[in-house]
């Protein structure tokens, strides 16, 4: 029981990771679409 415990606390984690990294990249991305309609509406 204690090993799916573990198991179960270890993937939670390494989802949350995962989440960060996506999460900031979905920012950057974001970023970047911003620039690029600014600069269209500029042109």
């Amino acid at each position: 029981m204690k090993k799916i415990y573990i198991a179960l606390v270890a993937i939670v984690l390494t989802a949350a990771v995962s989440g960060c990294s996506t999460v900031e990249g979905i920012g950057k991305d974001l970023k970047k679409g911003g620039a690029a309609i600014e600069k269209a509406s500029k042109s």
